[in-house]
């Protein structure tokens, strides 16, 4: 069973996407930039502030699909400035630092704002923690 997860961006629709979707115990989260509800760029000049952004808004995702930050299993990173990698792998580390998922970062040579320093997306598994 397709649970297709909305986060009401006029660009889902738009793009014909969803923040994420669920199928059995699997989530996908979709790129993912720091953004507020009306699409206002949070954190701007701030790689670290922009990668909590955009964790807080994939955590929220996550949990509309019925899984956690805990069940994440990849994540990818993908930034505008490989200079800032210690800023963004901070933040990362700070939210997945006992989680430990498989994890990217890549650089690319821009995003669709050029204000987007990160954007993020992840792959989820739920229930994997139970059996510690």
């Amino acid at each position: 069973m397709r649970k297709n997860i909305s986060s009401g961006a006029v660009w889902e629709k738009t793009v014909g996407y969803s923040r994420a979707v669920r199928v059995g115990n699997q989530v996908f989260v979709a790129g993912t930039t720091s953004v507020d509800k009306d699409g206002n760029i949070v954190g701007e000049n701030d790689a670290y502030l922009q990668t909590k952004r955009v964790l807080e808004i994939i955590a929220a995702a996550l949990n509309e699909a019925g899984a956690s930050l805990k069940d994440v299993v990849r994540s990818r990173m993908f930034v505008t400035n490989i200079d800032d990698w210690q800023a963004i792998g901070k933040a990362h580390g700070e939210v997945f630092g006992d989680i430990r998922p498989a994890a990217t970062m890549l650089e690319i040579s821009k995003l669709i704002n050029p204000k987007m320093l990160v954007e993020i997306e992840v792959d989820a598994i739920i229930g994997i923690n139970d059996e510690d």
